[in-house]
């Protein structure tokens, strides 16, 4: 029994140090006004090896729907702290629908959109194709300089066309690159995935937590199972009652 508590409590701190990506964000024209923030963490590398003290987050309105445009307010936040310095060069998402094309304005001014025949905006570190990255620089890439430092903000306007109009899309795999890091030994350069996202319409707010992985879930419901069984043969072999077979 001892050793059965023991590996449930290792498989629940698994669980609670293994986030996964942030929930997807569903809106639609009724949605208009809504506002909701993802916050990041910042890795090199790979997605494991994470950067204390890199972190952002981009809050996101949607301002209005009109044909067969979303139209976004977005405010970046470079929350690099622990002495390190940054700066949040891009920002890049998933869309679905397909976008047929995207715009931005202000402290980002070039857009970078999946194409359909391989031409598809990519971040490093084990990340891949994205469908649209916001840029501070003009490049060929998702991995540029400029954007916002540690410690301050930025703030803009970006538009989503989809052809034909949709009447409702998901936006999800949110990521950010960070340029121009010192005070981290050796790296220059890392990228950040979405951790948690929360969300208000008017006066309700929901919030999000970190999400666990899936299999750790499972590993979890399991654990359950074995204790409730454990439990049902003691009470079996309780005194007046007969063991079981």
């Amino acid at each position: 029994m001892k050793t059965f508590l023991a590996t449930l409590a290792a498989a629940s701190a698994m669980i609670a140090a293994t986030p996964a990506l942030a929930d997807p964000i569903t809106l639609d024209g009724s949605d208009v006004g809504t506002s909701f923030t993802v916050e990041f963490d910042g890795f090199a590398g790979s997605p494991d090896n994470t950067v204390d003290g890199l972190t952002s987050s981009i809050t996101f309105t949607l301002e209005e729907v009109t044909g067969n445009a979303y139209s976004f307010g977005y405010l970046v936040d470079n929350t690099t702290s622990a002495g390190l310095t940054s700066k949040v060069s891009s920002f890049a998402f998933n869309v679905d629908p397909d976008i047929s094309g995207a715009s931005v304005s202000g402290a980002y001014s070039y857009a970078f959109v999946t194409d359909g025949r391989g031409n598809d905006p990519t971040y490093p570190n084990q990340i891949g194709a994205v469908d649209v990255c916001f840029k501070a620089a003009n490049s060929g890439s998702c991995s540029n300089g400029g954007g916002v430092s540690e410690g301050s903000t930025g703030s803009g306007s970006l538009v989503l066309n989809f052809d034909p109009g949709a009447s409702a899309i998901t936006l999800s795999d949110f990521f950010v690159r960070y340029q121009g890091i010192t005070g981290a030994g050796e790296v220059g350069s890392a990228s950040g995935r979405s951790t948690t996202s929360s969300g208000s319409t008017g006066s309700s707010t929901s919030s999000g937590a970190q999400v666990p992985a899936p299999g750790m879930i499972g590993l979890l419901g399991l654990a359950l199972l074995g204790l409730g069984a454990i439990r049902h043969r003691r009470r079996a072999r309780a005194p007046g009652r007969p063991a079981l077979a």
